[in-house]
C-alpha cells in the first residue's frame, strides 16, 4: 500500500509570506496539529505546529509564517510504501508528516497522519488490536495537578515532548490538558514577543483543562481505544484502576506500534 492511498490530500497549507496570525486561525478553525508551509509554487518549505503558533501573542502581529516555521521531522512521498513511512515517523516521534510528490520533486501533496493508518487498520486488520491495553500502555505517566501553573506545565510538555497530560488530584483523574486546549482557550506562552505568557482567565491548569475525560480500564481491548481515538480525534486515553486512580496511558504511537509489530 502506498502513502497516497491513505494520506489526506485536502489537508490545508499556507504560504511562507503570509501572516503567522493567519496560520493560527487556520489551525484553530480546522483543529490541525500541523500546517505545511509552501512557497508560491507549492514547494514544501516547512511546517507550523500548535507549539509554534502559541508563540504569537498579538492578534495583529506582523510576524510572517517563515519566521516561526520549523522543518518537518519526516517527509513522506506519495509513492512511498506506508509501513516504512509509518516506521520513519515513529522513529522521529512525529504523528504527522507532510507528503511531497517525490524525493526530487518537493511539491506539497498532503499529510500522512498516524490516525489515517489506524483508521485503515481498523477496517482491514482489526484482529491486530485484540490485545488488552494493559499490555501496551505506558505505566510511568507524566501528569500534572489542577493547581499547577499553565506556563510551568507548558515547559514540562516541551521538555518531555508531550502534546497532552492527564490532570490528577489525589491520584485520581480529574481532567486532561493538551496543546489544543491551551490554544482554544486563548493561552499564549512566554516567547520572543513577550517575556510573560497571557491568559484570558486564571493561569492555573484547572482553568484550561478538559474535564470531560475519556478513560478506560486496563482490560479494555486496544481496538476499542483505537476507535475512540478516531471517532473523537483524540491522541491519548488514560487508563484507570478499580479505585479510579491513574495507572497508565495509551497514545496513538502505542496503537500504531501494536499494528506494525
Amino acid at each position: 500500500m502506498r502513502v497516497k492511498e491513505i494520506m489526506d490530500g485536502k489537508h490545508p497549507f499556507i504560504h511562507a509570506d503570509e501572516l503567522a496570525t493567519k496560520a493560527r486561525a487556520i489551525i484553530r478553525q480546522h483543529g490541525l496539529r500541523i500546517l505545511p508551509v509552501t512557497d508560491d509554487s507549492r514547494k514544501l518549505l516547512g511546517k507550523v505546529s500548535r507549539r509554534d503558533i502559541m508563540a504569537i501573542s498579538s492578534s495583529v502581529s506582523p510576524i510572517r509564517v517563515r519566521g516561526i516555521m520549523t522543518q518537518p521531522k519526516y517527509v513522506a512521498t506519495v509513492e512511498e510504501e506506508v509501513l516504512p513511512a509509518i516506521r520513519g515517523m515513529l522513529r522521529v516521534d512525529a504523528w504527522h508528516a507532510p507528503v511531497v510528490a517525490s524525493s526530487t520533486d518537493k511539491a506539497y501533496m498532503g499529510v500522512l497522519g498516524l490516525e489515517s493508518f489506524i483508521e485503515f487498520s481498523i477496517r482491514t486488520n482489526p484482529e491486530k488490536l485484540a490485545m488488552e491495553v494493559s499490555e501496551i500502555m505506558t505505566r510511568n505517566v507524566v501528569a500534572c495537578s489542577p493547581d499547577d501553573e499553565v506556563d510551568n506545565i507548558w515547559r514540562l510538555m516541551l521538555e518531555k515532548r508531550l502534546a497532552g497530560l492527564p490532570v490528577v488530584k489525589n491520584g485520581k483523574i480529574v481532567g486532561i490538558v493538551t496543546q489544543k486546549d491551551l490554544l482554544e482557550r486563548g493561552v499564549t506562552l512566554p516567547t520572543f514577543e513577550s517575556a510573560k505568557g497571557r491568559f484570558k482567565s486564571s493561569s492555573k491548569i484547572s482553568a484550561v483543562m478538559n474535564t470531560n475525560v475519556i478513560a478506560v480500564k486496563p482490560s479494555v481491548k486496544a481496538i476499542r481505544v483505537a476507535k475512540v481515538m478516531i471517532s473523537k480525534d483524540i491522541g491519548r486515553v488514560p487508563v484507570w484502576g478499580e479505585d479510579g486512580k491513574l495507572i497508565g496511558i495509551v497514545d496513538r504511537e502505542d496503537i500504531v506500534r501494536l499494528l506494525i509489530k
